[in-house]
Order: structure tokens, then C-alpha cells, then sequence
């Protein structure tokens, strides 16, 4: 066990050292875009649940569900529901989408190490070019990766948020809500 983690130290150790500097800006971005994953998906299905509740809770003991002061009030308790749903996504797409950006910074410092490498020993040696190609190369893989393994949830947890947000003002009924479908009906209904 002790030997495979010291190998895998080793195999990891020597991929930042090939990727250069701008690999491990990549790693605290994706680090940070992860921790910012989490803790959503954890509000999500462990605090959320119960801040919905104390919501509906706390409309459903209003006895003035009707006038306009209740329809703000409603506005109100939904925009702060809302606020706590989508805190941290718009810093989590924006995270995503530096991911490739840094890997674009690692290929153009990669091919300058290799123009440097050109200038100065001629463009056959190529074992001299070959750290600036990896150096090009691996930001890039790892940038896009970053990414690709952030987009995914960072829609999920927008379409949640979305789908919670609407489902929270549905379960807050006002007395207009209510009266809504008869309200509609037209002289012809009646008429049948």
C-alpha cells in the first residue's frame, strides 16, 4: 500500500514537473471549482430540503395569503430561496471556463520554451524541444479535462436550482392562485 502511494507521488510528481508552472494553477482552479461542487451538491440534498420547509412552514401559518402585501412578502421569501440556490454558481461557471484558458497560457508557454529551444540549438534536437512540446501539450489535456469534468455538474446544479425555484413558488399558494381557474372561464362556458 505504502509502495503504490509512493509510485503514485511519483507518477503525479513528475506529470506537474512536465506540464511546468502553469499546471498547478490549473490544479487550485479545479481544486477550487470542486470544493465549490461539493458544498452545492451538499446544500442541495442536506440543507435545502429543510429551508423549504421552514418556508412553506412559515407561509402556510400567514393568515393574509391574499392582499398585494402577501404577494411581496412571497416574492420576498422566493428571491431569498433563489439566492441561496444559485450562491455559487455563476463563480462555478466562471471556473470552468478558465480551466482551458490556463491550458492555452501552458501551450503558448510551451512553444516559446521550444522557439527558444530552436533559436539557440537549431531546430534538430529534438530532445531539447521535446520538454517545451510536453509543456505545450499537458496544460492543454489538463485544462480541458478541468473543464469538461466541471460542466457537467455545474448544468446539473443550474437546472436544479432552476427546477427548485419554481417548484418552492408553486408550493406557496395565494388565495389568488386559487381563485385563478375559475377567474378565467369565459361568459361562454357558463353558457353550456
Amino acid at each position: 500500500m505504502i509502495l503504490r502511494l509512493t509510485q503514485l507521488t511519483e507518477v503525479v510528481g513528475d506529470f506537474m514537473e512536465a506540464g511546468g508552472n502553469v499546471l498547478w494553477a490549473i490544479s487550485a482552479v479545479t481544486f477550487l471549482m470542486w470544493i465549490l461542487i461539493l458544498e452545492r451538491e451538499w446544500y442541495f440534498h442536506l440543507v435545502y430540503p429543510r429551508d423549504l420547509e421552514r418556508m412553506i412552514e412559515t407561509w402556510n401559518q400567514r393568515s393574509d395569503r391574499a392582499s398585494w402585501y402577501a404577494a411581496a412578502i412571497k416574492r420576498r421569501m422566493i428571491a431569498e430561496l433563489s439566492e441561496k440556490l444559485t450562491h455559487a454558481l455563476l463563480q462555478i461557471r466562471t471556473l470552468v471556463a478558465v480551466c482551458p484558458l490556463l491550458g492555452l497560457l501552458g501551450t503558448v508557454t510551451g512553444m516559446i520554451q521550444v522557439f527558444d529551444v530552436m533559436a539557440l540549438a537549431g531546430s534538430g534536437n529534438a530532445r531539447a524541444m521535446a520538454s517545451g512540446v510536453s509543456l505545450a501539450t499537458i496544460p492543454t489535456m489538463a485544462g480541458m479535462v478541468a473543464a469538461l469534468s466541471g460542466l457537467y455538474f455545474a448544468h446539473q446544479l443550474e437546472r436544479f436550482a432552476k427546477t427548485q425555484i419554481q417548484i418552492a413558488s408553486d408550493q406557496l399558494i395565494t388565495s389568488h392562485d386559487r381563485e385563478a381557474p375559475a377567474a378565467t372561464r369565459t361568459s361562454d362556458d357558463d353558457a353550456f
